[in-house]
């Protein structure tokens, strides 16, 4: 009986480390303008907000190398506007460069593994 018990809350042990994760904030759509002072950036993000213990909470705008160019942080739920779409001004691209990357955040579980890949037209 000791050894069922000792094997049980090994399992248990193991299994509260294990965290839940819902879906990720997904990029849905993506329009880039030019402009003179840089490139706006209109963001269209799915996400199964549930309120303010899980919500997508921002959105980051990317080099090929990884480097942020711009930031959108968004300061609340959007549960019963899904898909929604947040917009980024001014963002500054350095010349020559062809594409960029958005990638999403969630309050729970962070940063999205995937990110959304943006072609730039001038």
């Amino acid at each position: 009986m000791t050894f069922r018990f000792a094997a049980l809350s090994s399992i248990l042990l193991c299994l509260s480390g294990t965290v839940a994760r819902a879906d990720p904030p997904r990029i849905v759509g993506v329009t880039a303008t030019h402009a003179s002072m840089g490139w706006r950036f209109d963001v269209s993000i799915g996400h199964p907000d549930t309120g303010w213990d899980h919500y997508a909470d921002g959105w980051e705008v990317l080099d090929a190398t990884g480097k942020r160019l711009g930031y959108r942080e968004l300061f609340h739920p959007h549960v019963d506007e899904q898909p929604f779409t947040r917009s980024l001004n001014n963002v500054m691209v350095p010349d020559g460069t062809t594409e960029v990357f958005i990638r999403a955040s969630c309050n729970r579980d962070g940063w999205s593994e995937q990110t959304f890949r943006v072609p730039l037209r001038r």
